[in-house]
């Protein structure tokens, strides 16, 4: 067992290390003599790799233990002690942290993978891949931290690179930008969980800052202070995982190169808040409120971002609101105490959003960096391998059954139900019909009726097989993932929940079967709905339309960057620039010069001291040796 539990230090070590390799093979050569392409590539990929094989590893050897057993830590070392409390760079693995390991270790790889074709001729290569592996890395760290300390180690690690990635195209100004959003964003969150973290200790600290400590003291948390834990600790999640109201800086985050946004949406950052409530489920199972309240946050914006995703045209983008909708599912999930059923979402969306947005990358490859859909069409025969996999992920996504994501999003849906949440119930099939029409929309609009861009169109072409082999793996596992948790209904008995029970505390929803084949057969119908309207708009082609009404308030996103901007940019710009303009030179420049003013008269009465004879030297001892005598003699008397 400690053998094992000494692979859990490794598991993040490896990416960082390359990290660190591909960073000072990069620094020392970019500008000399840059090394080959393949280099960098096999470089970047080997860590990843490593790491699932050592994740499945670690996840056969919890599965070989009896439930109440499943759990390894490894401390690495004391990282610092004060008084009484150590805090430990430690690893936890237990049946949480094993099942996101496998998921984020596999699709981190595959995108890596990707990425050696995508990113071919980038002139910055082997910084993008040195970021790639940093990312990877914090991420694990977050999941294996034994306590929220080291959690949040991972967690501002995620948010560093994510403005890295986000702003890796720096030439460009809106891609900076971008970055910024993001990285102020999410500082805001990360206050609201370092808050949450700090009263958290307060209360219950002091037996122990680890989740396993934490778990067993969870009791002495009275509903004021529990309540509050949770709400600080949501804040942070809303920034990480893009809920309202921090949501705004993820769709500008398709500023970076596309394999980034797959590594964001599927495998590491925006996962992050949902896996760290259900981490914390021993709290907030126990405040029903605060979960009510994650609940309706979640599923208000799944509504809201599927409402934006209707109207966008670019690919990308179009993806990125379906993450955030998505997000808001699995929130609605941990909120009514479903949290195997949240756990379970994100598992099947790592591998379908990862096949998307990868596959939104082939036609973005194919198309020589082109993003409206509607400047697409056509492309099914051009990339007919990018096609059906992609059709695989929409069906994922829309839950259409048998795909993964009918499985994952019913039993969200139905989890609702039972616990009563019958409103957070209804909101959620309206939402999927909306998911399943915006998908199959920018589906229809990209592969089927006639070419919108002839020139583009005859140059499209099918991208390498380093590229399209991901897509086919990621293209399985969006189809048959669904399979590993099904429910009684048909035939299975929740395989992912029973291994997830160990690490969650939660409380079931009890309805009859009939019920829950009612709520299946309305979501399946609601979605059928969904695709076909999409069918009929755009099915045999169409014309980009000029937006009205709704439909314009819903293209610009309901104006919500432009309110920030109004409400808290501007505001802060003109803060900045008053003191800029007018107190920094009357009180900053008045402060250093008077400091100078200080030192020089300072100097300058030194200097008079300083007259270079002995006889002065001597009667300054003089005076010295008596000030002396007569202090001794005071304090003797």
């Amino acid at each position: 067992m400690e053998h094992t539990a000494a692979y859990l230090g490794l598991i993040p070590l490896l990416p960082l290390t390359g990290a660190l390799v591909i960073g000072l093979l990069y620094m020392f050569t970019c500008t000399t003599n840059p090394l080959p392409e393949k280099l960098y590539g096999a470089l970047a990929c080997v860590g990843p790799l490593l790491s699932f094989f050592l994740a499945l590893v670690v996840f056969f050897h919890l599965k070989g233990l009896p439930p109440e057993e499943r759990f390894l830590v490894h401390n690495a070392y004391t990282w610092f002690a004060v008084g009484d409390l150590h805090i430990n760079m430690g690893f936890l693995a237990d049946p949480l942290s094993a099942l996101m390991l496998l998921f984020v270790t596999l699709i981190g790889s595959l995108i890596h993978i990707y990425s050696v074709g995508y990113m071919a001729e980038d002139k910055n290569y082997g910084k993008f891949f040195c970021y790639m592996n940093l990312f990877l890395g914090a991420m694990l760290i977050l999941v294996l931290g034994s306590g929220p300390v080291v959690m949040f180690v991972g967690w501002e690690g995620v948010g560093l690179c994510s403005y890295l990635l986000i702003s890796y195209f720096s030439e460009d100004t809106n891609n900076v930008l971008a970055g910024n959003k993001a990285f102020i964003v999410n500082r805001i969150g990360d206050l609201g969980f370092v808050l949450g973290m700090s009263v958290l200790f307060w209360a219950i600290g002091a037996s122990g800052f680890d989740y396993l400590s934490l778990r067993a003291n969870a009791h002495n948390l009275t509903p004021a202070i529990g309540i509050t834990v949770c709400l600080l600790l949501f804040v942070g999640a809303t920034g990480k995982s893009a809920q309202i109201p921090l949501y705004v800086w993820l769709p500008d985050a398709m500023a970076g190169p596309t394999p980034v946004s797959a590594l964001i949406h599927a495998a590491t950052m925006v996962t992050a808040g949902v896996y760290m409530v259900a981490r914390f489920s021993f709290i907030y199972a126990h405040f029903p409120i605060a979960g009510s309240v994650v609940a309706w946050v979640g599923i208000l914006t799944a509504l809201l971002a599927a409402i934006f995703g209707m109207f966008q045209k670019d690919i990308k983008k179009i993806l990125a609101y379906s993450t955030v909708s998505q997000l808001g599912y699995m929130f609605a999930a941990v909120g009514v105490t479903a949290y195997s059923a949240g756990i379970f979402h994100v598992f099947t969306h790592a591998f379908f959003k990862a096949l998307l947005f990868l596959g939104a990358g082939s036609v973005i490859y194919a198309l020589h960096h082109q993003q409206d859909i509607w400047k697409m069409g056509g492309l099914k025969d051009k990339l007919p391998r990018t096609y059906w996999t992609m059709l695989i992920g929409a069906l994922a996504l829309s839950g259409v059954p048998p795909f993964s994501g009918f499985f994952s999003k019913d039993e969200i849906l139905f989890s609702a139900l039972a616990t009563g949440h019958t409103g957070i119930w209804f909101i959620g099939v309206l939402v999927a019909g909306m998911t399943a029409y915006y998908t199959f929309r920018m589906i229809f609009l990209v592969f089927h009726g006639a070419p919108r861009d002839k020139e583009a169109f005859d140059h499209a072409h099918e991208p390498p097989a380093v590229m399209t082999i991901p897509l086919v793996i990621l293209a399985v596992g969006a189809a048959f993932a669904g399979v590993l948790n099904l429910p009684a209904i048909f035939g299975g008995s929740l395989n992912v929940s029973q291994w997830l029970e160990p690490s969650l505390v939660e409380h079931h929803g009890h309805a009859s079967i009939w019920l829950e084949i009612m709520a299946m057969l309305a979501s399946i119908g609601v979605v059928a709905c969904g695709v076909y309207i999409a069918y009929k708009k755009f099915g045999q082609g169409a014309e980009e339309p000029v937006f009205t009404g709704f439909a314009k308030i819903g293209y610009y996103k309901f104006y919500v960057d432009e309110i920030y901007n109004a409400v808290f940019v501007q505001p802060y710009k003109g803060f900045g620039s008053i003191i800029s303009r007018f107190l920094e030179p009357k009180v900053t420049d008045s402060g250093v010069k008077l400091s100078s003013w200080l030192y020089q008269k300072a100097g300058t009465a030194f200097k008079a001291l300083q007259v270079g004879y002995v006889r002065i030297y001597a009667l300054y001892m003089i005076i010295g040796l008596s000030l002396m005598s007569l202090f001794l003699s005071q304090t003797i008397n």
